[in-house]
């Protein structure tokens, strides 16, 4: 049995509402539990919430929310891991025989049918614990900089100062979207980027990260070119 697992807290703050506020033309989590059925991936499609209204909304896209998350699993500081954690171990106590278990985030309105095949199938490609989706990064870090308290900057690299970008590896990033795990990995609380994980290189274009009014509007902007493709 392959369970989604789509986390969606009530108290988000930088954004208020921002897992039901309206995303061209739906709640924003309806377009991650559509896209979950419409995989036909999943035997069950759960949302993990401490939210009334949230709980709603999800059951009315299709999805089942068949428990309130608990207050200490619902703050600014309670991590993925330890949510999803806590919902596979609900579902094992209720005697379910669970293969892969699926978090997708529920601000992913991007996130393609095809995305989760490719994660699923390298999950069960090799001795994984996670396949995740990735993208690389548009700049080189290793010649990133920061600035300083004097008002100048400083390389975190500056051994690279006088390499060429072509001469770089490739640094990836998490795309946000969706993490396939080994019900173990989850329950034992495994770090995902880890050597153990393997990515799904999602392309930069189709990668947005919603954690701001800057990253929502953006959003907004670039959604009729993606989803017309």
């Amino acid at each position: 049995m392959n369970i989604a697992i789509i986390p969606a807290r009530g108290g988000s703050k930088r954004i208020p509402r921002k897992n039901i506020k309206n995303f061209l033309g739906k709640p924003m989590i309806a377009w991650s539990i559509e896209t979950a059925i419409a995989s036909r991936l999943f035997d069950r499609i759960i949302v993990s919430t401490d939210d009334l209204e949230i709980a709603e909304v999800a059951k009315n896209y299709g999805a089942e929310v068949p428990f309130l998350r608990p207050a200490d699993l619902s703050n600014d500081y309670a991590g993925t891991t330890e949510v999803i954690a806590h919902a596979t171990q609900w579902l094992i106590n209720q005697d379910l025989s669970i293969a892969a278990v699926c978090c997708i985030y529920a601000t992913a309105p991007f996130l393609q049918v095809e995305d989760l095949r490719r994660g699923l199938q390298a999950l069960e490609s090799g001795n994984w614990s996670y396949a995740f989706s990735a993208t690389d990064f548009a700049a080189p870090i290793f010649r990133a900089f920061t600035d300083t308290k004097e008002g100048g900057i400083e390389m975190f690299f500056p051994e690279h100062f006088l390499t060429r970008s072509q001469d770089l590896p490739r640094a990836l990033h998490d795309a946000g979207q969706f993490y396939w795990g080994q019900p173990s990995a989850w329950l034992d609380g495994k770090r995902i980027f880890d050597r153990y994980s393997i990515p799904i290189i999602i392309p930069r274009w189709r990668v947005q990260d919603i954690d701001s009014e800057e990253d929502w509007i953006y959003a907004e902007m670039i959604a009729p070119m993606i989803k017309d493709t």
